[in-house]
């Protein structure tokens, strides 16, 4: 078995391990280290909870350590772009735990608290700076930062950055690296749009995939209930308080609907806390860190908040909300079943969700059960409706009242969202409709001049003709609401 002591790490580092408890790399540690080490840009597909930050924070630090410098002013020698503030905390995290030996620097910025502190950081330069993209252009825009001294660049959750809507500002940052650097490239998925994306940033990559694409995370146990969305409430609170159950993850689709589950459940007796981009960040740690010690067993969240989540001893994972990017159901179930534990992931599943639901099980090649969990206060559909549904979404059939529209395809519901092949044609799916609806500008920022950094709430959209108002296009959001959780 391969240990790290065989992966050409130095002494420093091999002891800053030693203190974190690590001994034996996960597969995309062992095959991405040496390749990193060697110099070679990376292409690495991996879910999240793989170890995929050591995998590129160790040997670029052993790499700094092999030259040292001093950090260029107002610059940095490694920018590492996250999509979310809670991952970019986690990757800075990593970066100074294991590089606690060495006399290297590292700073992260993102939006949602005083630029000031920042900018006082980065004036005499960094090692190692790690970013949101929108609070990172926000520093260069201000003559606080540059990025010709880059020496190391990671995109890290490249397919997430994307669905936030990024591509614009990831387009901005890359003409201000040097041509001469070393790029790694990460991605729990890997649709053409991310593809495309990586085939522009990276010099005769190494691919490194330790799952396959869209595989769900072993050893979880996936099941669904066909329940109306009134009942929902219910059927949550019940699986809520199943006596095995440690701690818990419940996602909606908008930020709204997360406080409105967390006000639902302490009626019901059951104390959670929302995580999302409408909260503080004092908030969000707050949270975060009452779930990590157990002080919390129930966490509420949206999509975006949680890729920054990495807590062991999540038993389950309950999407209230069915997600409308397959993907998302990959990334969601991923937070359960860590360090070859097992786990539990419940979807609750109401009549005009079976579409995304189709998708979901299109995307990972199989069939998630429905269980024989009943709930009268939950209005569970009767035997012979759920057996009916389950029958018809399996042979590719539609809930009644959903049109098909001509040609074949998916219901009816608008030009919106993700239509067409991923990262194809009009709409990109990783777009989420902002950028066809015009909310923002080739240089990154909104039309009322406020950065698209996924770290503020986004604008209601409009109700275009023809739409029923409330119908929800595939990938896109329900009209006339406010948009989806930009964390």
């Amino acid at each position: 078995m391969t240990k790290f002591t065989d992966l050409g790490l130095s002494a420093p580092v091999l002891d800053a391990l030693a203190a974190e408890g690590y001994e034996t790399p996960t597969p995309i540690q062992a095959q991405a280290i040496p390749t990193v080490l060697a110099g070679r840009d990376l292409m690495g597909i991996a879910q999240t909870g793989t170890g995929k930050t050591a995998a590129f924070a160790l040997p670029i630090i052993e790499r700094l350590a092999a030259n040292p410098r001093v950090a260029p002013r107002r610059g940095c020698r490694v920018l590492v772009l996250s999509p979310t503030r809670e991952l970019a905390s986690q990757i800075a995290e990593s970066f100074q735990s294991y590089s606690r030996n060495l006399k290297l620097s590292v700073a992260v910025v993102f939006g949602g608290v005083a630029a000031g502190p920042q900018v006082r950081k980065l004036s005499g330069g960094v090692d190692i700076l790690v970013a949101t993209p929108g609070r990172l252009l926000d520093h260069i825009d201000g003559k606080m930062l540059r990025l010709d001294q880059v020496e190391h660049f990671v995109l890290d959750e490249a397919d997430q950055m994307l669905d936030l809507g990024f591509i614009h500002a990831i387009r901005r940052i890359l003409p201000m690296l040097p041509h001469r650097r070393q790029t790694l490239f990460f991605s729990a998925t890997m649709p053409k749009a991310i593809k495309d994306l990586a085939d522009a940033m990276l010099r005769d990559p190494a691919t490194v995939a330790v799952t396959p694409v869209a595989k769900t995370a072993d050893r979880v146990e996936q099941s669904v209930i066909f329940v109306e969305q009134s009942g929902k409430r219910a059927v949550l609170a019940e699986i809520l308080r199943t006596p095995d159950l440690g701690r818990a993850l419940v996602f909606t689709r908008t930020k709204h609907g997360a406080d409105k589950v967390v006000r639902q459940l302490s009626e019901a007796g059951i104390e959670a806390a929302a995580i999302h981009g409408n909260k503080s960040q004092a908030q969000r740690e707050r949270a975060l860190g009452s779930f990590r010690t157990g002080h919390l067993r129930v966490l509420v969240a949206t999509d975006i908040a949680a890729r920054g989540i990495d807590v062991d001893g999540v038993t389950h994972v309950v999407n209230h909300d069915v997600p409308n990017v397959p993907e998302s159901y990959v990334h969601r179930i991923g937070r359960t079943a860590r360090a070859g534990a097992e786990g539990v992931a419940i979807s609750l599943v109401a009549n005009d969700e079976r579409a995304y639901l189709r998708d979901i099980e299109r995307l990972i090649r199989q069939s998630i059960p429905a269980t024989d969990r009943r709930s009268e206060a939950g209005k569970a559909e009767p035997e012979g409706a759920g057996a009916a549904s389950q029958k018809n979404q399996r042979q590719g059939g539609r809930p009644q009242g959903q049109q098909r529209p001509a040609g074949g395809g998916r219901p009816q519901q608008g030009r919106g969202g993700r239509g067409g092949a991923p990262g194809g044609g009009e709409q990109r799916r990783g777009h989420g409709g902002a950028e066809a609806q015009g909310r923002h500008r080739p240089d990154g920022r909104r039309a009322d001049g406020s950065r698209a950094d996924g770290e503020m709430s986004g604008m209601p959209f409009m109700q275009k003709p023809g739409r029923p108002a409330g119908q929800r296009p595939r990938g896109g959001r329900p009209e006339g609401r406010r948009s989806a959780d930009r964390s």
